[in-house]
């Protein structure tokens, strides 16, 4: 990693699925310490830095926790009202309530079958050009992205354009200057859609939000909405395919387990959430009084940042928490966070993982990394751990 990377976005020199060994030294010492984070605007700044399990669960559901961001951030996002990691109740209630049936297990599982299809279409297309191939472009970006066009109801031709505004939007080493224009290309594009749904309501959330509830949503609302599911609904997904993969390429007696047998994989699932914790924190908040927090002042105004990687290692939430162990008993982790910010497409998620993942490993059973492992590059300036490029063969 470049030097002066803020700790929450820190990963372990020695292991890119671990966080920084100083988060393990801070949360034996003081769970709640002074820190650093970076914006997405790119700006520095003084944090409280929550690294323990409790601690974290008590500010994810802090109602003194403000996400609303400040004046330079709600620049970039635009007008984008339905932005729902930038809300607060009653706001966000309102918004949220729209969305909640969309996403529920029952909805989820109806979706499914589709999905296969999916999936099946993309190994069939990876064992037809032969390795090796990048498992990125070839397998953990496309599906994600096919399955949100197709919820969302935005066309596929159009996957290469968002996703340049989600790496860009997502990349917390460009300017201001940049990050502002891809907002504005992001909330033009989004601005469109929401139009032709206007005109024309399909049968996707989109459609769905246009024909129930168009009277009370703006078309801000609509575009904040389309904007957040759009990136949020493929970025994290398609990295845990990725890392996933790897992680399980590294210790080839669990990746057995979950290509062998049937019954492992949904623990194993919820055991890679939690040791790899992709997202390195929620969005940073602003206390909007003073309180107490696992036994440290919070000041009105001071920013607090929750390190969900951290969280999920500590000795609280489980013995042995280091190590990675799929048979391990599912645990309450925040790799999706908790409170009334708790990811709404959690239940999305979990199903494409437990579909794509040992679907890969049984229709190719030797699948091997096809560069060595010191070669592999990961996301450095980035709110979401990931690996670049992953090529494998078989």
């Amino acid at each position: 990693m470049p030097e002066n990377v803020p700790l929450p976005i820190r990963r372990d020199a020695a292991c890119p699925f671990s966080p920084d060994p100083e988060m393990a030294r801070r949360r034996e010492t003081d769970p709640v310490s002074a820190s650093q984070a970076l914006l997405p605007t790119g700006d520095v700044v003084d944090v409280r830095l929550v690294t323990g399990y409790g601690a974290a669960r008590e500010a994810l559901a802090c109602s003194h926790l403000s996400s609303r961001p400040d004046a330079k951030l709600r620049k970039l996002i635009g007008e984008q009202a339905g932005f729902l990691v930038a809300m607060d109740p009653p706001d966000h209630t309102r918004v949220r309530r729209l969305l909640t049936g969309e996403f529920t297990v029952r909805r989820i599982n109806a979706f499914r079958p589709r999905f296969v299809e999916l999936v099946d279409k993309a190994l069939d297309r990876m064992e037809k050009a032969g390795g090796p191939v990048d498992l990125m472009t070839a397998f953990a970006l496309p599906l994600p992205s096919l399955v949100i066009c197709e919820l969302l109801g935005v066309p596929y031709e159009d996957r290469a354009d968002f996703q340049r505004h989600s790496d860009t939007m997502l990349d917390l080493s460009l300017t201001m200057e940049e990050q502002f224009a891809n907002a504005i290309e992001m909330h033009t594009y989004m601005g469109g859609l929401v139009a032709a749904h206007r005109e024309n309501p399909g049968a996707d959330i989109l459609g769905m939000l246009v024909r129930e509830h168009g009277g009370e949503l703006s078309d801000d609302d609509l575009i904040g909405i389309g904007n957040l599911l759009l990136i949020a609904g493929h970025e994290t997904t398609a990295n845990m395919l990725g890392l996933g993969t790897l992680l399980l390429l590294r210790h080839p007696d669990q990746l057995a387990l979950v290509r062998e047998e049937p019954e492992v994989v949904n623990g194993a699932i919820e055991e890679m959430l939690r040791y790899l914790s992709i997202v390195n924190n929620g969005a940073i908040r602003t206390a909007t009084e003073e309180f107490t927090l696992a036994g440290q002042v919070i000041h009105e105004g001071e920013r607090v940042a929750v390190s969900l990687p951290s969280a999920n290692r500590d000795p609280a939430l489980m013995a042995e928490p280091d190590t990675f162990d799929v048979t391990r008993r599912p645990s309450a982790h925040v790799a999706f966070g908790h409170g009334i910010h708790q990811c709404l497409g959690q239940q999305l998620a979990r199903m494409e993982l437990r579909v794509a993942l040992p679907a890969l490993l049984r229709r190719f059973p030797t699948l091997r990394l096809a560069v060595p492992h010191e070669e592999l590059r990961y996301r450095e300036l980035a709110p979401v751990n990931g690996v670049l490029s992953l090529p494998v063969t078989w």
